[in-house]
Protein backbone atom coordinates (compact mmCIF):
# COMPACT_ATOMS: atom_id res chain seq x y z
CA UNK A 1 0.00 0.00 0.00
CA UNK A 2 1.34 3.42 -0.97
CA UNK A 3 0.31 6.64 0.77
CA UNK A 4 0.83 10.12 -0.64
CA UNK A 5 1.40 12.70 2.11
CA UNK A 6 0.53 16.31 1.32
CA UNK A 7 1.49 19.41 3.33
CA UNK A 8 0.03 22.52 1.71
CA UNK A 9 1.06 26.12 2.27
CA UNK A 10 -0.33 29.28 0.76
CA UNK A 11 2.09 29.18 -2.20
CA UNK A 12 3.81 25.83 -1.67
CA UNK A 13 3.08 22.12 -1.48
CA UNK A 14 5.39 19.51 0.07
CA UNK A 15 4.81 15.84 -0.65
CA UNK A 16 6.13 12.34 0.03
CA UNK A 17 5.07 9.01 -1.44
CA UNK A 18 5.64 6.26 1.14
CA UNK A 19 5.45 2.51 0.63
CA UNK A 20 3.77 1.37 3.85
CA UNK A 21 4.88 -2.26 3.47
CA UNK A 22 8.34 -1.18 4.68
CA UNK A 23 7.77 2.56 5.34
CA UNK A 24 10.28 3.48 2.64
CA UNK A 25 10.09 6.92 1.01
CA UNK A 26 9.72 6.29 -2.72
CA UNK A 27 9.79 9.95 -3.72
CA UNK A 28 9.46 13.39 -2.19
CA UNK A 29 9.43 16.96 -3.34
CA UNK A 30 8.21 20.51 -3.22
CA UNK A 31 6.04 22.66 -5.46
CA UNK A 32 7.01 26.26 -4.80
CA UNK A 33 5.79 29.70 -5.88
CA UNK A 34 2.33 28.35 -6.74
CA UNK A 35 0.30 31.16 -8.28
CA UNK A 36 3.48 33.26 -8.65
CA UNK A 37 5.85 33.76 -11.56
CA UNK A 38 8.75 31.31 -11.92
CA UNK A 39 7.01 28.46 -10.08
CA UNK A 40 8.91 25.17 -9.96
CA UNK A 41 8.79 21.55 -8.83
CA UNK A 42 11.72 20.06 -6.91
CA UNK A 43 11.48 16.26 -7.03
CA UNK A 44 13.67 13.40 -5.80
CA UNK A 45 13.04 9.66 -6.01
CA UNK A 46 14.38 6.81 -3.86
CA UNK A 47 16.78 9.03 -1.93
CA UNK A 48 18.50 10.21 -5.11
CA UNK A 49 19.47 13.71 -6.17
CA UNK A 50 16.66 16.18 -6.65
CA UNK A 51 15.74 17.53 -10.04
CA UNK A 52 14.24 20.99 -10.41
CA UNK A 53 11.55 21.36 -13.08
CA UNK A 54 10.21 24.77 -14.07
CA UNK A 55 6.43 24.48 -14.20
CA UNK A 56 3.70 27.06 -14.65
CA UNK A 57 1.52 26.29 -11.62
CA UNK A 58 -1.34 28.79 -11.49
CA UNK A 59 -3.04 27.09 -8.54
CA UNK A 60 -2.86 24.07 -6.22
CA UNK A 61 -4.90 21.85 -8.56
CA UNK A 62 -2.27 22.33 -11.24
CA UNK A 63 0.46 21.67 -8.64
CA UNK A 64 -1.16 18.39 -7.57
CA UNK A 65 -1.37 17.32 -11.21
CA UNK A 66 2.34 18.12 -11.65
CA UNK A 67 3.12 15.98 -8.58
CA UNK A 68 1.17 13.08 -10.10
CA UNK A 69 2.96 13.61 -13.42
CA UNK A 70 6.35 13.51 -11.69
CA UNK A 71 5.44 10.37 -9.73
CA UNK A 72 4.26 8.52 -12.87
CA UNK A 73 6.80 9.86 -15.41
CA UNK A 74 9.09 7.29 -17.04
CA UNK A 75 12.23 9.14 -15.90
CA UNK A 76 11.27 10.77 -12.59
CA UNK A 77 8.46 8.42 -11.58
CA UNK A 78 8.23 5.58 -9.07
CA UNK A 79 4.74 4.26 -9.89
CA UNK A 80 3.01 3.30 -13.12
CA UNK A 81 -0.30 5.01 -12.46
CA UNK A 82 -2.32 6.93 -9.88
CA UNK A 83 -4.23 3.73 -9.06
CA UNK A 84 -1.20 2.59 -7.03
CA UNK A 85 -1.86 5.39 -4.51
CA UNK A 86 -4.17 3.86 -1.88
CA UNK A 87 -4.70 6.99 0.21
CA UNK A 88 -3.68 10.62 0.59
CA UNK A 89 -2.81 11.93 4.04
CA UNK A 90 -3.18 15.69 4.54
CA UNK A 91 -1.58 17.74 7.28
CA UNK A 92 -4.22 20.10 8.66
CA UNK A 93 -3.06 22.66 11.21
CA UNK A 94 -6.27 23.34 13.14
CA UNK A 95 -9.17 21.06 13.97
CA UNK A 96 -10.44 23.08 16.94
CA UNK A 97 -12.45 20.99 19.41
CA UNK A 98 -14.18 19.18 16.56
CA UNK A 99 -11.48 16.55 16.04
CA UNK A 100 -9.68 14.52 18.69
CA UNK A 101 -8.08 12.20 16.14
CA UNK A 102 -7.39 11.82 12.43
CA UNK A 103 -10.42 11.32 10.18
CA UNK A 104 -11.35 10.21 6.67
CA UNK A 105 -12.43 13.36 4.85
CA UNK A 106 -16.06 13.69 3.76
CA UNK A 107 -18.42 16.62 3.24
CA UNK A 108 -19.07 17.01 6.96
CA UNK A 109 -15.35 17.12 7.71
CA UNK A 110 -14.81 19.76 5.02
CA UNK A 111 -17.61 21.83 6.55
CA UNK A 112 -15.96 21.59 9.97
CA UNK A 113 -12.57 22.58 8.53
CA UNK A 114 -14.10 25.70 7.03
CA UNK A 115 -15.63 26.54 10.41
CA UNK A 116 -12.13 26.38 11.90
CA UNK A 117 -10.74 28.96 9.46
CA UNK A 118 -11.23 31.83 11.91
CA UNK A 119 -9.06 29.94 14.41
CA UNK A 120 -6.23 29.49 11.89
CA UNK A 121 -6.73 32.03 9.08
CA UNK A 122 -3.17 31.66 7.77
CA UNK A 123 -3.00 27.86 7.82
CA UNK A 124 -6.38 26.20 7.30
CA UNK A 125 -7.32 27.89 3.98
CA UNK A 126 -4.30 26.49 2.08
CA UNK A 127 -4.82 23.10 3.79
CA UNK A 128 -8.41 23.09 2.49
CA UNK A 129 -7.29 24.16 -0.99
CA UNK A 130 -4.82 21.23 -1.05
CA UNK A 131 -7.53 18.75 -0.06
CA UNK A 132 -9.96 20.07 -2.68
CA UNK A 133 -7.27 19.93 -5.37
CA UNK A 134 -6.52 16.29 -4.54
CA UNK A 135 -10.23 15.42 -4.51
CA UNK A 136 -10.59 16.84 -8.01
CA UNK A 137 -7.55 15.02 -9.38
CA UNK A 138 -8.11 11.75 -7.42
CA UNK A 139 -11.86 11.59 -6.76
CA UNK A 140 -11.85 7.86 -5.92
CA UNK A 141 -8.85 7.88 -3.58
CA UNK A 142 -9.55 8.08 0.21
CA UNK A 143 -8.39 11.34 1.79
CA UNK A 144 -7.35 11.53 5.46
CA UNK A 145 -6.95 14.67 7.58
CA UNK A 146 -4.28 14.57 10.30
CA UNK A 147 -4.49 17.53 12.69
CA UNK A 148 -1.68 19.37 14.49
CA UNK A 149 -4.15 20.14 17.28
CA UNK A 150 -5.73 16.68 17.76
CA UNK A 151 -3.02 15.23 20.04
CA UNK A 152 -3.58 18.05 22.54
CA UNK A 153 -7.32 17.47 22.89
CA UNK A 154 -6.54 15.31 25.94
CA UNK A 155 -5.45 18.38 27.92
CA UNK A 156 -7.65 18.86 31.00
CA UNK A 157 -9.93 21.88 31.05
CA UNK A 158 -7.95 23.61 33.79
CA UNK A 159 -4.87 23.42 31.51
CA UNK A 160 -6.41 24.74 28.30
CA UNK A 161 -8.78 27.38 29.68
CA UNK A 162 -7.75 31.06 29.72
CA UNK A 163 -8.70 33.27 32.66
CA UNK A 164 -11.15 35.30 30.57
CA UNK A 165 -14.92 35.63 30.98
CA UNK A 166 -16.20 32.10 30.37
CA UNK A 167 -18.45 33.09 27.47
CA UNK A 168 -15.32 33.76 25.38
CA UNK A 169 -14.68 30.02 25.48
CA UNK A 170 -18.31 28.98 25.13
CA UNK A 171 -19.20 31.35 22.28
CA UNK A 172 -15.91 31.82 20.41
CA UNK A 173 -13.72 28.83 21.33
CA UNK A 174 -10.99 31.01 22.87
CA UNK A 175 -8.73 28.50 24.65
CA UNK A 176 -5.31 26.89 24.38
CA UNK A 177 -5.21 24.39 21.47
CA UNK A 178 -1.53 23.60 21.04
CA UNK A 179 0.27 22.63 17.85
CA UNK A 180 3.03 20.32 16.55
CA UNK A 181 0.85 17.48 17.87
CA UNK A 182 1.81 15.04 15.11
CA UNK A 183 5.50 15.51 15.93
CA UNK A 184 5.06 15.29 19.71
CA UNK A 185 3.03 12.09 19.34
CA UNK A 186 5.54 10.50 16.96
CA UNK A 187 8.64 11.15 19.10
CA UNK A 188 6.84 10.05 22.28
CA UNK A 189 6.09 6.70 20.64
CA UNK A 190 9.70 6.39 19.47
CA UNK A 191 10.94 7.29 22.97
CA UNK A 192 8.88 4.50 24.52
CA UNK A 193 10.36 2.06 21.99
CA UNK A 194 13.90 3.26 22.74
CA UNK A 195 13.34 2.91 26.48
CA UNK A 196 11.71 -0.50 26.09
CA UNK A 197 8.72 0.47 28.23
CA UNK A 198 4.98 0.77 27.58
CA UNK A 199 4.15 4.38 26.76
CA UNK A 200 1.29 4.19 29.27
CA UNK A 201 3.89 3.98 32.07
CA UNK A 202 5.98 6.98 31.01
CA UNK A 203 6.04 10.67 31.90
CA UNK A 204 7.84 12.64 29.18
CA UNK A 205 8.57 16.16 28.03
CA UNK A 206 8.90 16.65 24.28
CA UNK A 207 10.79 19.71 23.00
CA UNK A 208 10.01 20.38 19.33
CA UNK A 209 12.57 23.07 18.57
CA UNK A 210 12.64 24.57 15.10
CA UNK A 211 11.85 27.97 13.62
CA UNK A 212 8.49 27.31 15.25
CA UNK A 213 8.96 25.68 18.64
CA UNK A 214 6.84 24.13 21.37
CA UNK A 215 7.16 21.98 24.47
CA UNK A 216 4.67 19.30 25.48
CA UNK A 217 4.05 17.39 28.73
CA UNK A 218 3.05 13.79 27.88
CA UNK A 219 1.63 11.49 30.55
CA UNK A 220 0.97 7.91 29.54
CA UNK A 221 1.14 8.81 25.86
CA UNK A 222 -1.35 11.67 26.19
CA UNK A 223 -0.73 15.41 26.01
CA UNK A 224 -1.68 17.13 29.26
CA UNK A 225 -0.02 20.52 28.69
CA UNK A 226 1.76 22.37 25.89
CA UNK A 227 3.39 25.75 25.37
CA UNK A 228 1.62 26.99 22.23
CA UNK A 229 -1.84 28.38 22.79
CA UNK A 230 -4.83 29.73 20.88
CA UNK A 231 -2.35 30.26 18.04
CA UNK A 232 1.23 29.10 17.37
CA UNK A 233 2.47 32.50 18.63
CA UNK A 234 2.48 31.61 22.35
CA UNK A 235 5.15 29.89 24.43
CA UNK A 236 8.85 29.83 23.59
CA UNK A 237 10.70 32.67 21.90
CA UNK A 238 11.01 31.34 18.33
CA UNK A 239 12.73 32.23 15.08
CA UNK A 240 10.58 35.28 14.32
CA UNK A 241 7.74 34.86 16.85
CA UNK A 242 7.72 36.62 20.21
CA UNK A 243 6.30 33.76 22.25
CA UNK A 244 4.38 34.53 25.42
CA UNK A 245 4.45 38.12 26.63
CA UNK A 246 2.40 40.44 28.85
CA UNK A 247 -0.80 41.22 26.85
CA UNK A 248 -0.53 44.87 27.87
CA UNK A 249 2.64 45.12 25.78
CA UNK A 250 0.46 44.94 22.65
CA UNK A 251 -1.55 48.05 23.57
CA UNK A 252 1.67 49.85 24.56
CA UNK A 253 3.39 49.04 21.25
CA UNK A 254 0.35 49.96 19.17
CA UNK A 255 0.19 53.37 20.82
CA UNK A 256 3.94 54.04 20.72
CA UNK A 257 4.42 52.92 17.12
CA UNK A 258 0.92 53.83 15.80
CA UNK A 259 0.39 50.25 14.65
CA UNK A 260 -2.82 48.71 13.33
CA UNK A 261 -3.98 45.26 14.46
CA UNK A 262 -2.59 43.77 11.25
CA UNK A 263 0.75 45.52 11.75
CA UNK A 264 1.14 44.37 15.36
CA UNK A 265 0.25 40.82 14.32
CA UNK A 266 2.96 40.95 11.65
CA UNK A 267 5.39 42.49 14.17
CA UNK A 268 4.91 39.71 16.74
CA UNK A 269 4.85 36.85 14.23
CA UNK A 270 7.51 37.86 11.71
CA UNK A 271 9.83 40.46 13.25
CA UNK A 272 10.26 39.28 16.83
CA UNK A 273 11.75 36.17 18.47
CA UNK A 274 15.50 35.61 18.18
CA UNK A 275 15.49 37.68 14.98
CA UNK A 276 14.09 40.66 16.87
CA UNK A 277 16.50 40.31 19.80
CA UNK A 278 19.61 39.69 17.71
CA UNK A 279 18.92 41.91 14.73
CA UNK A 280 20.94 39.29 12.83
CA UNK A 281 18.85 36.30 11.80
CA UNK A 282 16.18 33.80 12.77
CA UNK A 283 18.55 30.96 11.81
CA UNK A 284 20.55 29.60 14.75
CA UNK A 285 23.52 28.81 12.52
CA UNK A 286 23.84 32.52 11.77
CA UNK A 287 23.33 33.38 15.45
CA UNK A 288 26.12 31.04 16.58
CA UNK A 289 28.48 32.47 13.95
CA UNK A 290 27.66 36.04 15.01
CA UNK A 291 27.97 35.16 18.72
CA UNK A 292 31.38 33.57 18.12
CA UNK A 293 32.45 36.80 16.42
CA UNK A 294 31.50 38.77 19.52
CA UNK A 295 27.96 39.90 18.69
CA UNK A 296 26.42 40.26 22.16
CA UNK A 297 22.82 40.49 20.95
CA UNK A 298 23.16 37.26 18.99
CA UNK A 299 24.52 35.56 22.10
CA UNK A 300 21.68 37.05 24.13
CA UNK A 301 19.07 35.73 21.69
CA UNK A 302 20.45 32.20 22.10
CA UNK A 303 20.41 32.57 25.90
CA UNK A 304 16.78 33.77 25.89
CA UNK A 305 15.70 30.82 23.78
CA UNK A 306 17.52 28.23 25.91
CA UNK A 307 16.37 29.82 29.17
CA UNK A 308 12.73 29.47 28.16
CA UNK A 309 13.24 25.83 27.15
CA UNK A 310 14.76 25.18 30.57
CA UNK A 311 11.84 26.92 32.30
CA UNK A 312 9.26 24.80 30.47
CA UNK A 313 11.09 21.58 31.33
CA UNK A 314 11.00 22.50 35.02
CA UNK A 315 7.38 23.64 34.87
CA UNK A 316 6.18 20.55 33.04
CA UNK A 317 8.06 18.18 35.34
CA UNK A 318 5.97 19.71 38.14
CA UNK A 319 2.77 19.34 36.11
CA UNK A 320 3.58 15.68 35.39
CA UNK A 321 4.47 14.94 39.01
CA UNK A 322 7.61 13.14 37.93
CA UNK A 323 9.71 12.64 34.83
CA UNK A 324 11.12 9.67 32.94
CA UNK A 325 12.45 11.29 29.77
CA UNK A 326 13.12 14.57 27.98
CA UNK A 327 13.02 14.47 24.18
CA UNK A 328 14.65 16.90 21.74
CA UNK A 329 13.39 16.96 18.17
CA UNK A 330 12.97 19.13 15.00
CA UNK A 331 15.72 21.13 13.27
CA UNK A 332 17.26 22.80 16.32
CA UNK A 333 16.41 20.08 18.82
CA UNK A 334 17.95 17.34 16.66
CA UNK A 335 21.04 19.18 15.44
CA UNK A 336 22.04 21.93 17.86
CA UNK A 337 24.16 20.52 20.69
CA UNK A 338 24.84 24.02 22.06
CA UNK A 339 21.14 24.71 22.59
CA UNK A 340 20.68 21.33 24.29
CA UNK A 341 23.69 21.97 26.53
CA UNK A 342 22.49 25.41 27.62
CA UNK A 343 18.92 24.20 28.18
CA UNK A 344 19.99 21.18 30.24
CA UNK A 345 22.92 22.54 32.26
CA UNK A 346 22.55 22.49 36.05
CA UNK A 347 19.53 20.16 35.90
CA UNK A 348 21.16 17.33 37.85
CA UNK A 349 18.89 18.05 40.82
CA UNK A 350 16.01 16.79 38.63
CA UNK A 351 17.84 13.60 37.65
CA UNK A 352 18.91 14.97 34.25
CA UNK A 353 22.59 14.15 33.72
CA UNK A 354 24.12 14.49 30.26
CA UNK A 355 27.12 12.83 28.66
CA UNK A 356 28.44 15.93 26.89
CA UNK A 357 30.43 13.89 24.36
CA UNK A 358 27.27 12.03 23.29
CA UNK A 359 25.48 15.39 23.14
CA UNK A 360 27.66 16.37 20.17
CA UNK A 361 25.48 14.15 17.94
CA UNK A 362 23.42 15.62 15.11
CA UNK A 363 20.31 14.24 13.43
CA UNK A 364 20.07 10.67 14.72
CA UNK A 365 18.34 8.78 17.51
CA UNK A 366 20.45 8.58 20.64
CA UNK A 367 20.21 8.61 24.43
CA UNK A 368 22.64 11.35 25.50
CA UNK A 369 22.24 10.68 29.24
CA UNK A 370 24.95 9.36 31.55
CA UNK A 371 24.40 5.73 32.62
CA UNK A 372 23.34 6.79 36.15
CA UNK A 373 20.84 9.47 35.08
CA UNK A 374 17.39 8.95 36.58
CA UNK A 375 15.80 10.91 33.71
CA UNK A 376 16.76 9.83 30.21
CA UNK A 377 17.43 12.55 27.64
CA UNK A 378 16.78 11.49 24.06
CA UNK A 379 17.48 13.04 20.68
CA UNK A 380 14.88 11.76 18.19
CA UNK A 381 14.52 13.10 14.63
CA UNK A 382 10.86 13.76 13.98
CA UNK A 383 9.08 12.31 10.97
CA UNK A 384 5.70 13.97 10.63
CA UNK A 385 5.21 12.65 7.10
CA UNK A 386 5.58 9.03 8.25
CA UNK A 387 3.26 9.73 11.19
CA UNK A 388 0.63 11.11 8.79
CA UNK A 389 1.05 8.11 6.47
CA UNK A 390 0.57 5.74 9.42
CA UNK A 391 -2.63 7.53 10.40
CA UNK A 392 -3.90 7.29 6.83
CA UNK A 393 -3.06 3.58 6.65
CA UNK A 394 -4.82 2.90 9.96
CA UNK A 395 -8.03 4.64 8.87
CA UNK A 396 -8.15 3.25 5.34
CA UNK A 397 -7.59 -0.28 6.63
Amino acid sequence: MKVLVINTGSSSLKYQLIDMTNEAVLAKGLCDRIGIEKSFLKHAKNGGDAVVLEKDMANHKVAIQEVINALTDKETGVINSMSEISAVGHRVVHGGEKFTDSVIIDDEVMKALRECIELAPLHNPPNIVGIEACQQIMPNTPMVAVFDTAFHQTMPKHAFLYALPYDMYENYGVRKYGFHGTSHKYVAQRAAAMLGKPIEQLKMISCHLGNGASVCAIDGGKSIETSMGFTPLAGLAMGTRSGTLDPAVIKFLMEKKSMTIKEIDDYLNKKSGVLGISGVSSDFRDLHTAADEGNERAALAIEVFCYRVKKYIGEYAAVLGGLDAVIFTAGIGENNDIVRKKALSNMEFMGIKIDWEKNAVKGREIDISTPDAKVRTLVIPTNEELAIAREALKLVK
